[in-house]
């Protein structure tokens, strides 16, 4: 068999599959491993499984050049001295980081490993994890680097921010960053060399970051709400002409696979337990509870009927995981959208699809506080 330039462990998801494609791209021979092998078979006949601008069209011109190899068996692995893990560290259900499955992975990843690999982990980890998986390897015989070279993209967007946003290396040794810096180069992207445990930091708090702005927003329009004041109207007075409020988000569902799990990984790698991140996402969190209540102020919901547009955990993707629409599910199966415009006494857009500003909705009750369908209205 042929050798390969690099192998994207876990790389069908959101995460690896864009790079996969990116690398191949680039011109390197790319190997994809997954456990899942109906997404194996997705790829391999042209479809990507989720949205991702310009992702299809890619993999359809790379699948005939050869450059790109599929597998559900981590045999591939021995074809390559570069292996790239999108695999991160989950928290559970008490929101404490989770290392069991990377545990399992650096288990069947260890047979297939040769002296002098490079080891790169690209989705975002508990703090330590880089020097700990270094340390597990060469306690396992093997003479490895080991990076975090995390991916900084969002979804949607993958394939243009891949080569436009810097990649951070943290790497413990010249030798590991300059097999790192050698892998990203054909990306055409400038390079940022940190310590391992930097680039863990630096990636948990730009996601932590992001999720405490869009608390602070939420809480600004509770506080408005509730004072009985049109919050549109407060935040043109704060944002019109006056750059140093240019940056406050409006208000809206934090959710999504990422912020939630980085804020409370952050709060773990933390002795006071980050108080701040705590009530981030109690706000956060909470602001489904705060709309159903307020809605239950005004007249009982038990009799009516509650139609939710959009399901994803940010608009314009099909992406489900942790999106904060959920708890108003009963049924799992979803209702075409004109079924749910035409049937329901109320109407909540939990995800702002641009889809929804064409809709009719004049004289009907809608709750958005994304502001997508018309102003701010709870």
């Amino acid at each position: 068999m042929d050798p390969l330039d690099v192998v994207v462990v876990g790389g069908c998801g959101h995460v690896g599959l864009p790079l996969a494609l990116s690398l191949a791209d680039s011109g390197y021979r790319v190997g994809i491993d997954d456990i899942d092998a109906a997404k194996i078979e997705q790829v391999r006949s042209g479809s990507v499984p989720f949205l991702e601008n310009g992702a299809e069209a890619l993999l359809r011109e790379l699948l005939p050049s050869g450059r790109l190899e599929l597998s559900a068996d981590p045999g591939l692995l021995a074809r390559t001295d570069t292996v790239i893990l999108v695999i991160g560290t989950p928290i559970d259900e008490f929101m404490n980081p989770s290392v069991r499955v990377f545990d399992k992975v650096l288990d069947d990843l260890v047979p297939h490993l040769k002296d002098g690999s490079l080891v790169v982990l690209r989705s975002t980890v508990f703090p330590g994890t880089t020097e700990t998986v270094e340390r597990r390897l060469r306690a396992a015989g093997l003479d490895v680097e080991v990076v975090f070279c995390p991916e900084r993209i969002a979804e949607g967007h993958a394939l243009e921010e891949m080569r436009s946003l810097p990649q951070l290396i943290g790497a413990s040794s010249d030798r590991g960053f300059d097999k790192a810096s050698r892998l990203f180069k054909p990306l055409g992207v400038s390079i940022v060399r940190t310590t391992p445990l930097e680039a863990e930091l630096a990636k948990l708090l730009t996601n932590t970051w992001r999720y405490m702005k869009f608390a602070i927003a939420n809480q600004f329009f509770q506080i408005a709400h509730r004072s009985g004041v049109d919050y549109n109207n407060v935040l043109d007075a704060i944002r019109r002409d006056y750059p140093r409020a240019a940056d406050l988000p409006g208000p809206g569902l934090a959710a999504g696979p990422c912020l939630l799990k980085d804020t409370m990984q952050l709060s773990a790698f933390t002795p006071d337990h980050f108080p701040m991140g705590q009530a981030a996402m109690q706000i956060n969190e909470g602001l489904p509870n705060y709309i159903v209540d307020t809605l239950n102020s005004r007249e009982p919901l038990a009799g009516r009927t509650v139609g939710i547009l959009g399901m994803a955990f940010k608009g314009e993707s099909d992406d489900p995981r942790a999106s904060l629409s959920y708890p108003y599910v009963q049924d799992p199966s979803f209702v075409p959208l004109e079924k749910v415009v035409a049937d329901s006494d109320i109407l909540i857009v939990a995800a702002p699809h641009k889809a929804y500003r064409k809709l009719e909705l004049k004289g009907r009750d809608v709750v958005d506080v994304w502001g997508i369908t018309g102003p701010i209205r709870l």
